[in-house]
């Protein structure tokens, strides 16, 4: 039972740490650019994670629930009409979100092969979306497979850069100057926009899910997501130009401060993308389709659109997509928190 609460751990955790996050541009986004408070907003949207993924897991196990179809139909309560027009139209919302966000994944991937190693954009977004082919071939057991090997890995040495950066921290750092003040807001909006696509990731794992583990498995997910999201914002503090001209603020830090770890952390991020790209995939397939040749049609397709909408940017990806899709999470949030379980 342990190795599979681990496994679930594993895999949650694995779709949180994307692209924008091991770069640092989520952290920078949603906590960083509000100074010191923005580390208070960490801690906030770390206890608010583990207050959802357990209200989830419960909504999830005492409900039977095997799609996103499904788990709407339990946290929206309204007359029959209404709710069936208003779980549809969530419901594209949702997959629209996964669908961009899973864009952005290629293009982070393509990015950062193409400003380290010289390789075209185009072609490094063509390997990240043949490399989501073959592992989503194999359904949950291929994203639960690349996040065992890959996420511990990914912990250790996040949280290694972390530790060395605060060994060695000026705490006047903190008090960065930042004319926003809505941190909360942020903090908020960060937690509000990943669980749009934690919670389809969350039901395709509903067979290993046991209720009684729930509240363990939350607790440790928040656990991470504080530990993690801390040590990339202490490595941020490292960073002594505009952070807006950077593409990967953490590639900035490495390279700078811990050079000898350049090529390691590339290889983190890299595998950070492959497993929340395995992780989107997985999670868009499991709400459009359940029908195995039509799924794997769907996702061909999915993966070819997804190289030439790579060439938008990574960063402009992030920025713009984010936010707007974290105010429409707030409704999803609040209708959590509030069902009866």
């Amino acid at each position: 039972m342990f190795k599979q609460n681990l496994k679930i751990i594993f895999v949650i955790i694995g779709a949180l740490i994307g692209a924008g996050f091991a770069s640092g541009q989520e952290i920078y986004l949603f906590f960083f650019s509000y100074g010191y408070k923005g580390l208070l907003g960490v801690a906030i949207s770390s206890l608010l994670f583990s207050l959802i993924v357990y209200k989830v897991f419960i909504i999830i196990s005492q409900n039977d629930v095997k799609s996103y179809k499904d788990f709407l139909n339990v946290i929206i309560k309204t007359n029959s009409s209404a709710k069936n027009r208003l779980v549809l139209l969530t419901n594209i919302i949702i997959n629209t979100f996964i669908l961009v966000t899973f864009f952005i994944m290629i293009a982070g991937f393509g990015t950062y092969l193409s400003e380290n190693f010289n390789i075209p954009q185009l072609v490094g977004s063509s390997i990240l979306a043949t490399l989501c082919v073959v592992i989503l071939s194999k359904e949950i057991k291929g994203l639960i497979k690349v996040s065992e090997l890959i996420v511990p890995v990914l912990i250790i040495f996040i949280t290694i850069i972390g530790a060395f950066c605060f060994k060695n921290i000026d705490f006047a750092n903190f008090n960065i100057e930042a004319e926003k003040n809505n941190w909360l807001i942020s903090s908020i909006l960060y937690t509000s926009y990943n669980m749009i696509l934690l919670i389809p990731i969350m039901i395709s794992l509903n067979k290993l899910i046991v209720k009684k583990h729930a509240s363990k498995i939350a607790i440790i997910i928040g656990a991470i997501t504080i530990l993690l999201a801390s040590s990339v914002y202490i490595a941020m503090t490292k960073i002594d130009v505009d952070i807006d001209s950077l593409e990967m603020p953490m590639l900035y830090v490495i390279s700078n401060q811990f050079p000898y770890f350049s090529f390691i952390y590339g290889v983190i991020i890299l595998l950070s993308i492959l497993t929340t790209a395995v992780s989107l995939g997985t999670g868009l397939l499991q709400n459009i389709e359940r029908n195995r040749k039509t799924k794997m049609a769907i996702l061909v397709l999915i993966c070819i659109i997804s190289v030439p909408i790579s060439a938008i940017g990574f960063s402009n990806l992030i920025q713009f997509m984010y936010p707007v899709f974290g105010y429409l999470g707030l409704i999803q949030l609040i209708k959590i928190i509030t069902v009866k379980t």
